[in-house]
């Protein structure tokens, strides 16, 4: 069974949300999504600064298998790309809810409001039984 982890919000796409003491929102992929794509060798996000809307395409994950896009779950500006994954794409395997995170953005309204649309862990888990 993967991870997964409590305190976050997940989307069907196997993204994961976590909302930070300052009111941005982190985002990744999930274990499951990890474990599906395999060792992945590239990593390419969008620039801070971008708008993005809620379930727009803002970049993409290449792994040795395949190559899947990444999906951002709210609206708002992107503030911080994990620029280590540049150099270390495989964070991502190791520690996808830790140092292998990939955007920080600012919400466009109220954090709470835009999570509440996403699955809690029990939801998603419930969703991927192995």
């Amino acid at each position: 069974m993967s991870e997964v982890k409590a305190g976050l919000w997940y989307t069907k796409d196997h993204e994961w949300v976590e909302k930070l003491e300052n009111g941005n929102l982190r985002l990744g992929i999930t274990d499951f999504a990890q474990h599906q794509l395999g060792d992945i060798v590239f990593v390419e996000l969008p620039a801070e600064g971008r708008t993005v809307s809620a379930e727009e395409e803002v970049g993409s994950i290449e792994s040795v298998k395949t190559v899947s896009e990444l999906f951002c779950p709210v609206g708002g500006t992107v503030v911080a790309v994990n620029e280590a994954l540049d150099a270390e794409p495989e964070l991502v395997n190791g520690a996808p809810y830790g140092n292998g995170w990939m955007i920080e953005i600012q919400p466009d309204g109220e954090a709470e409001g835009l999570l509440a649309a996403l699955l809690t862990p029990e939801q998603y888990e419930a969703e991927n039984q192995d």
